[in-house]
């Protein structure tokens, strides 16, 4: 492996308020710093500084000897510069890091074991929640909350990610970093179309919550390329409330609301100029990363109700002045299982209201760890239980459609002996199924029941009938390599879950009692992966 670092030396210095610090000088001529960590060491400080000053901070579990996997920092913004990376204690690793305009494991980037293939996931370090979901400029914008640094909590930057189709995703670098106000937690971004911050028009602001040993903060910043620099606001903190800014612009009143995670509820508050915020009400009742958004009930746009959301998925649904909002109905919930602080987009083009949930599931062994969950419709449905809220994922889910197994009408024999040979780990599953006695109907994947649905529920959660009387029921079920997404009834229920390991060789089967399964439709696609060739 070929370094390509000038390397000016790694001694021990006292200055900046650093005590006594190892520090190692790069003169910066590749974009990239890669860095050893070996998950067994504790976590050390590690400061980033040119021309003397702290640019951004981490905390990392840099490897003294084998590391388990690398992770990498663009350094291209200080091309031609000297940076110096300032550690609180020696280790070997300090000698590893090394320059490259490759970052280390980028050759079988996204052909790794456990890859979702389907689903956005970071190329290196954890991600949980997604923040910041805007569309500008033919870009879908995906910021999430990002360590860098190892497959684990710490470290809260944003990481960033465009898409032309909410498919395809690039990741770009990170977009903001730890400072002198915190770590950069949860939050929303917005375009100011009107430049009401004076920022200049269609400039992408980002309001987020800022964490100081507990403390937390709000805070602004601001882009005018498109999202792919940020300057953060001299006047910040603009709010020292909780957390979780959740901004977008109520056009009846002009102005900017914010609904902001408060202790046992949301808190809601206007902004003419997204700087100054003032307090209007309070619900009780949720918890953490909240939403407001507005949906026509039934597709009647004559006829709209307004849905808050929390990060646990409850809703409910209400009337919004821009000040107040009223409760009409709930509290009720759609999403279950892995799916957590789901957030809705600003500004989509077709007025559609798409959410992107963080998939809380484990990919051991690997440089990265969790994963977004794919991305639905929103929309609000007259039921015979009342209006709720349904959750299907996007359309554009057929542009990865390859080979259609159509095996509606079949007797479950019939199916099963073509389903267990798919055992793909890219399948969209779409079925109509019923069960004509009551009894249970199951669908197994590698040996493993992913699903089961009897008279009252699915995977123990009571289910809504879509007519009562009717044992009949619709399933959207999506697999990948690690993950497992079902949508019951048209996504009245969505569940979200890791799947297992295999536990047999068989790919789909259907287990239900034979006389009384009717199989109405059953259709599964095999996917192409997103990553194409890269």
């Amino acid at each position: 492996m070929k370094h390509s670092a000038l390397v000016f030396g790694i001694v021990m210095i006292s200055a900046h308020g650093l005590s006594q610090s190892v520090v190692k000088d790069f003169r910066v001529e590749r974009q990239y710093l890669n860095l050893p960590v070996d998950m067994q060491q504790d976590r050390q400080t590690v400061r980033f500084l040119a021309d003397g000053d702290t640019v951004t901070y981490a905390a990392v579990r840099l490897a003294d000897g084998e590391p388990d996997y690398w992770v990498f920092k663009d350094v291209s913004a200080w091309k031609g510069k000297t940076l110096r990376l300032a550690f609180s204690r020696h280790v070997k690793g300090v000698e590893m890091i090394y320059q490259s305009d490759r970052f280390a494991g980028q050759d079988s980037l996204y052909r790794e074991t456990n890859r979702p293939q389907f689903h956005f996931t970071s190329r290196r370090g954890w991600n949980n929640d997604p923040n910041g979901l805007v569309y500008l400029d033919g870009e879908y914008h995906l910021f999430y909350q990002h360590n860098p640094y190892e497959n684990q909590w710490e470290n809260m930057h944003w990481g960033h990610a465009v898409s032309p189709d909410l498919i395809h995703w690039t990741e770009l670098d990170d977009a903001l970093f730890p400072d002198r106000t915190g770590t950069m937690f949860s939050g929303s971004a917005v375009v100011d179309r009107n430049n009401t911050a004076g920022w200049g028009r269609n400039a992408m602001v980002a309001a987020y919550t800022a964490d100081k040993a507990g403390a937390e903060t709000q805070c602004i910043a601001y882009s005018t390329d498109r999202g792919r620099t940020f300057t953060k606001y001299e006047g910040n903190p603009v709010l020292g409330e909780t957390r979780d800014p959740r901004v977008f612009w109520y056009e009846p009143n002009r102005e900017w609301v914010m609904a902001l995670y408060k202790t046992a509820g949301i808190s809601f508050f206007t902004s003419r100029d997204l700087r100054s915020w003032k307090e209007e009400s309070h619900i009780n009742g949720f918890y953490e990363c909240p939403d407001l958004f507005e949906l026509p009930v039934d597709g009647n746009p004559g006829t709209t109700l307004w849905v808050v959301h929390g990060g646990s998925g409850t809703y409910m649904l209400g009337d919004f002045n821009g000040r107040v909002f009223t409760p009409r109905f709930g509290k009720y919930r759609t999403t279950y299982g892995a799916y957590y602080a789901a957030q809705t987009y600003n500004d989509t083009p077709d007025g559609k209201r798409i959410q992107i949930g963080w998939g809380r599931i484990e990919h051991p062994g690997m440089p990265f760890n969790q994963m977004m969950l794919f991305p639905t419709e929103l929309s609000l449905r007259t039921t015979n239980e009342g209006i709720r809220m349904f959750s299907e994922p996007i359309d554009a889910i057929r542009k990865l459609h390859a080979k259609e197994h159509d095996l509606s009408g079949l007797s479950v024999a019939a199916a099963n002996e073509r389903l267990k040979g798919m055992t793909q780990d890219l399948l969209h599953v779409v079925a109509r199924l019923e069960s004509a006695n009551g009894g249970q109907i199951s669908l197994e994947y590698r040996g493993n029941r992913c699903i089961t649905v009897d008279a009252d529920e699915i995977n123990g959660i009571q289910v809504p009938l879509k007519n009562p009387g009717s044992l009949m029921f619709d399933l959207e079920i999506l697999i990948d390599r690690t993950s497992l997404e079902t949508y019951y009834q048209h996504g009245q229920v969505v569940l979200a879950d890791a799947l297992k390991k295999p536990a047999s060789s068989a790919g789909l089967q259907i287990v239900g009692d034979p006389a009384n399964t009717r199989i109405h439709e059953l259709k599964v696609y095999e996917l192409n992966p997103i990553w194409g060739s890269r």
